[in-house]
């Protein structure tokens, strides 16, 4: 494949790339970074993609496996750290402005998987049949993490709304 065949492609995937990483990493940067990484694992292996049936699907799937294999690497270093990933209970937290910082201090606490899916859904507006097709999980299983997301922002918000 050359160069301008891989930026017709892939290259030109970049937007929409660029969306889905924001919706699932929910940071700018670890967002432009699993863009970055994708596009490079496909430049490694361009010359095997020449065959392939949908090019965007397999930048999609690589993509989220990026993804997915960073969380999995934040949550293993957080637990191997003794850190509690379902717990944002901080001694002393900082003072807020305004009730949307306290709620933006929450989500960025929660598990990786909890407040990405908890972003889609209720500040992007992702329909829940596309966040499972982006990340991946079950029906069942976004259910349950958004119950405990929302569980978790509610007994968070109380308790540091009320220092």
């Amino acid at each position: 494949m050359t160069i301008k065949e891989f930026n017709q492609r892939f290259v030109s995937l970049r937007p929409e790339l660029e969306a889905v990483a924001k919706a699932m990493a929910g940071n700018g940067d670890d967002a432009e970074d699993a863009v970055q990484e994708t596009l490079l694992r496909l430049w490694v292996k361009r010359d095997s993609l020449d065959g392939h049936p949908n090019h965007r699907a397999l930048a999609m799937a690589s993509l989220r496996n990026i993804i997915r294999d960073k969380w999995r690497k934040d949550q293993h270093e957080a637990t191997a750290h003794g850190e509690r990933l379902e717990n944002v209970g901080m001694e002393s937290p900082p003072m807020f402005n305004d009730e949307m910082e306290i709620i933006r201090y929450i989500v960025d606490h929660l598990p990786p998987l909890q407040a990405t899916v908890f972003r889609m859904k209720e500040i992007e507006g992702y329909d829940s049949k596309d966040i499972i097709a982006i990340t991946g999980c079950s029906e069942a299983n976004l259910r349950q993490l958004l119950s405990r997301a929302r569980r978790k922002i509610r007994e968070e918000f109380v308790r540091l709304n009320g220092q």
